[in-house]
């Protein structure tokens, strides 16, 4: 018998590079890849605009106000009326800046964006419903009853999805939001489903904050002029000169808004709605909102009250490895479904003409001559000329002949020289 001789396998590694333990990558989240164009804080828990520039003014505003009001009035109020006066201003000043934060930090409810292969099927679904497989696009909506109203969805080119009733897309945020009112950059946030109601606290408990330090700073002022004369009490609280311009130029706007929200939440109306119109009786006899309930008190209810839904994108959630997820943009421009498909069936195609063919074990060749594709020889894209047509350049090893009746590029000026060799280009992209 052969003698097996055994030796021992040593457990340590000598370098770091025979290590058997791998470094685990750490996951991301799904905020970190998010397609539209927001911020995020604190690890995902905080989504805003990528614009807040304006909101940092509201917040600097507010802030500013309200402590040259608690540093200079509230003292002398609180000693020559009553000390009720810096406790409600204290109330208000903490609702207000709770109902902002709120309002700028949470998701407005975004609709999450199709995957390329919900994206695919739904080109599917548009195709075999109207009948075309041509190049002309069919058209992208479609048309649901509620309660008696026919309403029509419409499709979003850049989140790939049919809308749901009253939901738009910001132009600013690249978002589909649902229940969309608008985009408000005095909170740094879009305004829709699931942010309405604090946005509505902040700008009625603002109207409030407003009034209250004007009005006890015109108090203040004219308790001092009695005292020692205006002009003197002026001199003597400056900061009430300015609290009393900053309010006076404010209140007005502050509390339009809340008057106009006010009357949509009674009608049961958004922003966007009343602008374009869409329930007015202007385009018909017929037409009337069909959200409404009919009732002031139920809208109010409906609008404030209701219960709160969940976010949909889960942009804290890890993102998994075997769920598909959106394309990444090329050029700056995403590629969803079709679009996708076709490139890189294009790819796959152009690797495998690049591909030499195997040599067998008998040949035994000294060199391996390589061959690329020129731009000629590249595949077509659907509805573009083939390359070896006669408008365009003859196949690979073959020489260009001109048949008769086509078109031949020799016979032309050079703008027409031009004209085919763009097009030559454009079916290689």
């Amino acid at each position: 018998m052969r003698e097996c001789e055994y030796s021992q396998i040593s457990t340590r590694s000598s370098t770091p590079m025979e290590t058997p333990y791998k470094k685990r990558t750490p996951k991301k989240r799904k905020w970190q890849l998010f397609p539209g164009r927001n911020k995020f804080y604190c690890d995902g828990r905080i989504m805003m605009a990528k614009q807040t520039g304006v909101f940092y003014l509201t917040l600097v505003l507010i802030l500013a106000t309200c402590g040259l009001f608690f540093t200079f009035d509230c003292p002398f109020l609180a000693l020559q009326l009553t000390p009720v006066i810096p406790v409600i201003g204290g109330v208000l000043f903490l609702f207000v800046l709770g109902s902002l934060l709120r309002t700028s930090f949470s998701d407005p409810g975004v609709l999450p964006r199709a995957t390329p292969d919900e994206a695919a099927d739904l080109e599917r679904q548009i195709d075999v419903a109207n009948g075309t497989t041509g190049y002309r696009p069919p058209p992208r909506t479609k048309e649901v009853v509620i309660n008696g109203q026919t309403v029509k969805l419409k499709y979003c080119f850049t989140c790939k999805i049919f809308r749901p009733p009253r939901a738009s897309h910001c132009s600013l945020c690249d978002n589909c939001v649902e229940r969309f009112d608008h985009h408000c950059p005095w909170v740094g946030n879009c305004v829709g489903r699931r942010n309405y109601r604090f946005f509505y606290m902040f700008i009625l408990s603002l109207s409030f904050l407003t009034i209250f330090i004007f009005s006890f700073v015109i108090t203040h002022i004219i308790l001092e002029s009695h005292r020692s004369g205006f002009l003197s009490a002026l001199k003597e609280s400056p900061a009430s000169v300015l609290e009393v311009v900053v309010c006076f130029f404010s209140v007005w706007s502050i509390v339009g808004l809340s008057g106009f929200h006010t009357y949509l939440i009674s009608s049961n109306q958004t922003t966007n709605e009343d602008i374009k119109g869409s329930w007015s009786s202007k385009r018909g006899k017929d037409n009337y909102n069909p959200y409404s309930y009919g009732n002031i008190v139920t809208n109010c209810c409906a609008a404030l009250c209701g219960p709160l839904p969940p976010s949909l994108i889960d942009r804290r959630g890890f993102i998994q490895s075997g769920v598909p997820q959106i394309a990444p943009p090329a050029n700056g421009i995403p590629m969803y479904g079709s679009t996708q498909s076709q490139q890189s069936h294009m790819v796959s195609e152009s690797e495998n003409e690049r591909q030499p063919p195997p040599l067998s074990s008998s040949s035994k060749a000294p060199m391996v001559h390589h061959h690329f594709l020129t731009p000629e020889e590249m595949p077509s894209p659907p509805g573009m000329l083939p390359c070896g047509s006669p408008m365009g350049h003859s196949p690979m090893g073959h020489s260009p002949t001109v048949q008769a009746g086509f078109y031949n590029p020799a016979s032309q000026d050079s703008l027409h020289e031009d004209s085919v060799r763009g097009l030559v280009k454009l079916s290689s992209v």
